[in-house]
């Protein structure tokens, strides 16, 4: 046990010396030929994965030389690569934070003496110390800034996600302020942009970089920005999809939620461009839903005072379902064409035609009968020479309303309404009597109605 206590004592105290000695090489050691020798041999077995037999070669090999030949900083990364074998090898805490260190401080060391692979030793070094070492996060986000400060554009896409996330950990626990946090995303997804932009070996990868960390960001992003951002953060997703409902949905919603006033010129045009594409969504899917079903769409136009291009849908409506052979809604069709060409086009005996092929079509349905009394009612002023023949009219509205009670009990209400109405304008029994004729007479009702009738009189 002492042993081991002395062992890692002692390499700590060798991996902790001045940056005159850790930088050291063997290009004027007087051991030159031992450590060249013990840098050949690690190297051979580390290209094989044995890294027990590589460890005691690559120490011989640092111990003499840190930094190699001066122009390869292999003994500073792979002994980083051998302890980290160590560290997910080994179940004991204590033994896990030593190399931790070690980790940690040959990182140190290769940024030390090889400062041109700064950025890239800083994103090999943060990955490790978040993703397998656990380090601290004031530690791991102090390597983080340093290394955007040393790479700037060339920062490793690596450090994008574990900086994100210790960024919104400090914030949320109020270790950072939100113009820290905000100058950290700024700062990030510009790297990110420039890369995506010019690199192209890895601006796939910082795009992923960039999409991951924003999600992670998402959490505090209402929180650091104002209006101000969102307008120009969103303004030229805006301009390159001008016709996505979701996203101008999207982007009006977190305006306004951001504070922004509907008022903002901006924002008014996103206000408006949505408004505008989903009235034209809406006015495509129901052209669509309308050629499928233009039964449909004839009672909407019916609804908007457009008969005559209503009734065109009805005619359209009705060859299509006779083929479907659906009668209940060839009934409510021919209904529809009653309806609009008695009362809106006085086209009455087209109406009554209409409205018995609907009675027809679904037996034991009051209204068609109840619209051609209405149909007759309404000709009475105008059926006939005098006042008895157009009394006739009325006894055929009448008849027409009491057999749509005998058959539909659904209108005997309204039917006895308007019988109600209309019994004080039957004929005139006297009238009748000077001109020869007596109750239970049959008469042709004149003019379009036709109609036979037996003759009653007013009480």
């Amino acid at each position: 046990m002492m042993k081991r206590i002395f062992a890692v004592s002692a390499f700590l105290l060798v991996v902790s010396a001045s940056a005159f000695s850790q930088c050291e090489t063997w290009i004027n050691s007087p051991d030159k030929d031992a450590i060249e020798e013990a840098h050949v041999l690690y190297r051979q077995f580390m290209k094989t994965q044995e890294y027990d037999q590589a460890f005691p070669y690559w120490e011989k090999a640092y111990k003499g030389a840190p930094a190699a030949d001066g122009q390869r900083p292999y003994h500073y990364t792979d002994g980083i690569k051998l302890y980290m074998e160590k560290f997910k090898k080994e179940t004991d805490p204590e033994k896990k934070k030593e190399y931790s260190d070690i980790i940690l401080k040959l990182y140190n060391q290769y940024i030390e003496c090889y400062p041109k692979d700064k950025a890239l030793a800083y994103g090999l070094m943060v990955y490790d110390m978040f993703y397998f070492l656990n380090s601290p996060y004031s530690l791991t986000g102090e390597a983080c800034k340093n290394a955007v400060e040393a790479g700037g554009n060339n920062t490793s896409y690596t450090v994008f996600q574990p900086y994100a996330t210790i960024v919104v950990y400090n914030y949320q626990n109020g270790l950072m302020t939100a113009e820290e946090a905000r100058n950290v995303y700024l700062k990030l997804n510009e790297i990110a942009d420039y890369n995506i932009a010019n690199n192209k070996n890895y601006g796939a990868y910082y795009q992923q970089g960039k999409d991951a960390m924003n999600i992670i960001f998402a959490q505090i992003e209402n929180d650091i920005f104002d209006c101000e951002y969102f307008k120009n953060k969103f303004e030229p997703e805006f301009r390159a999809n001008t016709d996505s409902i979701d996203l101008l949905k999207y982007i009006f919603n977190k305006l306004v939620a951001q504070g922004c006033d509907e008022s903002d010129p901006f924002v008014a045009e996103v206000k408006a461009k949505y408004e505008e594409v989903v009235a034209a969504e809406n006015a495509a899917r129901l052209a669509a839903y309308y050629a499928e079903n233009p039964g449909d769409h004839g009672i909407a136009l019916f609804k908007e005072g457009k008969y005559t291009e209503a009734l065109a849908k009805f005619d359209e409506a009705i060859e299509q379902l006779k083929e479907e052979g659906n009668q209940d809604k060839l009934a409510d069709f021919y209904f529809y064409k009653a309806s609009i060409e008695f009362r809106q086009l006085n086209r009455y005996s087209s109406a009554r035609d209409h409205a018995l092929k609907a009675a027809r079509l679904r037996p034991g349905w009051g209204q068609p009968y109840m619209l051609i009394g209405d149909m007759y009612a309404s000709s009475s002023n105008s059926c006939g020479s005098n006042a008895f023949e157009k009394g006739l009219a009325v006894i055929a509205a009448i008849d027409k309303y009491a057999y749509a009670k005998s058959i539909d009990s659904s209108v005997a209400a309204e039917a006895n309404k308007k019988i109600g109405r209309y019994l004080s304008f039957l004929p005139d029994k006297d009238e009748a009597f000077m001109m020869g004729i007596s109750e239970g007479d049959s008469k042709k009702v004149p003019c379009w109605i036709g109609e036979t009738v037996k003759v009653r009189f007013a009480n």
